[in-house]
């Protein structure tokens, strides 16, 4: 498998916060951990866009249970590393959830308010459950009151790229997370 190495992205410059093997380890742990508490019932995995992709795929495939998924797409940055004053919403999720185990999944947790716009979204149609994964947390730039349940790694406030977290749309392809530097 040919592997990008950090030498080989020179357009944002960035420094090597989490490898492949050290964010491997971690999704395996989250997905005993989420096998174990929903052992009795089969979770509705919904995944935020873009950013859960590559995490998400890896995650599912280490929950040994019955599953379902769905995505909705949710955007906060969309135009580099500066966050947008709304949330958008591109899509809406297909599945019933109703009486449903919903975790939502996501690729990193910043203020918090996308995941908070869509819990209370969520709520609105009476799943049994609703739990928050996440790869990524920054726990000291949330403003809204979260609970997330299964956390990956927590960070500062640093910009991060890779394993499915982008600026403006590129570095998604990493297969390792790095902390943005600015020049």
């Amino acid at each position: 498998m040919n592997v990008l190495k950090k030498e080989q992205i020179n357009r944002q410059p960035f420094e090597l916060l989490l490898d492949q093997k050290t964010i491997a380890k971690r999704i395996v742990e989250l997905g005993e951990e989420i096998t174990r508490d929903y052992a009795d019932r089969a979770p509705l995995l919904i995944g935020v866009l873009k950013g859960c992709v590559v995490f998400m795929s890896d995650l599912m495939r280490v929950i040994n249970l019955p599953l379902d998924i769905d995505f909705i797409s949710a955007a906060s940055y969309r135009n580099g590393t500066k966050q947008d004053k709304e949330i958008y919403f591109d899509s809406s999720i297909n599945t019933p959830i109703k009486n449903r185990n919903i975790l939502i999944v996501e690729g990193v947790v910043d203020s918090g308010r996308t995941v908070a716009s869509l819990i209370e979204e969520l709520t609105k149609q009476k799943p049994r459950t609703v739990e928050v994964a996440t790869l990524i947390d920054k726990p000291a730039s949330h403003r809204w009151k979260l609970d997330i349940k299964y956390k990956g790694f927590t960070v500062g406030n640093e910009f991060v790229i890779g394993f499915g977290l982008d600026n403006a749309q590129k570095y998604r392809n990493l297969p390792f997370i790095g902390r943005v530097v600015e020049k």
